[in-house]
């Protein structure tokens, strides 16, 4: 009865040991993938943050541009109505006379 007491006490001694083992070799793996997977997230985040830096140079350069284009309609718009005014003023000098 001790002798078989004895070796199932030492198969359950192994087989705990191996479970034990397997258990420290998942919680590694599960480790390394979540080590990878934040490595990752790293590198996307640095995409993104690369993509919105361009994106904002894009959207500064565009909002230049229509900074101009406005100021060129503006002094367009002034132009038209001084040669307005200036047709008006023909206008009425004729008519007067």
């Amino acid at each position: 009865m001790k002798k078989t007491a004895l070796k199932i006490s030492a198969l359950m001694l192994a087989a705990a040991l191996t479970v034990g083992c397997a258990n420290t070799a998942e919680i590694e793996a599960t480790a390394n993938k979540a080590a990878a997977d934040a490595a990752a997230a790293v590198s996307a985040a640095e995409a993104a943050r690369s993509a919105a830096d361009r994106a904002a140079q894009a959207a500064a350069a565009a909002q230049s541009t229509a900074d101009q284009a406005l100021s060129a309609a503006t002094e367009a718009q002034a132009c038209c109505e001084a040669n307005r005014e200036s047709m008006e003023r023909m206008f009425q000098q004729s008519m007067s006379k």
